[in-house]
């Protein structure tokens, strides 16, 4: 079984490392002591991850796509056609090609926010184990 920091937890959750202390406060996260460390379940992060991810989804629009990063706009640079939208979703870089018309539809600009909808036929996986 998978034990964690509360840092990598913040940082698997995309949350500060306070919010993963008050979530163990409040019972919505498995811990132990290891001395002065607190360790956090990987069960127990996966199943809150869950939670969270299902309060996302509560939209008016139905969509398909599962995977959304919900972010702010960064940068947009138009070449012609298309352009290049970079969102900036807490801790991740998402970058979308999307056509030059399609920013001004949406009256995109930076400081805008916006929600990155991913769809993808193949999603690799690295594991990136925990001390």
């Amino acid at each position: 079984m998978s034990i964690y920091k509360v840092r990598d937890v913040a940082r698997l959750l995309g949350v500060s490392d306070d919010t993963v202390r008050r979530w163990i406060d409040e019972g919505s996260l498995e811990s132990r002591r290891d001395g002065s460390r607190i360790l956090v379940e990987g069960s127990s992060v996966a199943e809150l991850a869950i939670r969270l991810a299902e309060g996302k989804s509560d939209h008016d629009d139905a969509v398909s796509t599962r995977n959304e990063f919900s972010g702010i706009v960064t940068r947009i640079q138009k070449d012609g056609v298309m352009a290049q939208v970079d969102l900036q979703c807490g801790i991740y870089r998402v970058v979308s090609l999307i056509s030059a018309e399609a920013v001004v539809e949406m009256g995109l600009e930076v400081g805008s926010p916006a929600t990155a909808l991913v769809k993808a036929t193949s999603v690799s996986i690295r594991s990136e184990m925990s001390e």
